[in-house]
């Protein structure tokens, strides 16, 4: 769930923009916020997932705390690639 909601952070950051208030290097930064941190959680939860899917016979629950561990793991490197650009996009503004 957590890995879903680290993804969805994207779109939500670029809605955002069409309100009067939020240019895109605030979206940006919400985005790098919000999708690194709930990319983090998912990867944790999963791992901890994965460890209680061990203890089990029967497996069950195994495909599922893979799926979440990459969704995570994804929205991770997300939300670590637009705060690299929000930062990026600092040292220009810095620079100029």
């Amino acid at each position: 769930m957590f890995g879903l909601l680290s993804l969805a952070a994207i779109p939500a950051a670029l809605y955002s923009t069409r309100l009067k208030n939020v240019d895109l290097p605030q979206a940006v930064g919400g985005e790098a916020v919000a999708g690194t941190l709930l990319g983090l959680i998912a990867v944790l939860l999963a791992r901890g997932a994965r460890v209680k899917v061990e203890r089990t016979l029967s497996r069950t629950g195994e495909g599922t705390a893979r799926l979440g561990k990459w969704l995570g793991l994804l929205g991770l490197c997300l939300g670590l690639t637009a705060a690299l650009s929000l930062a990026f996009f600092g040292l220009l503004l810095w620079s100029e």
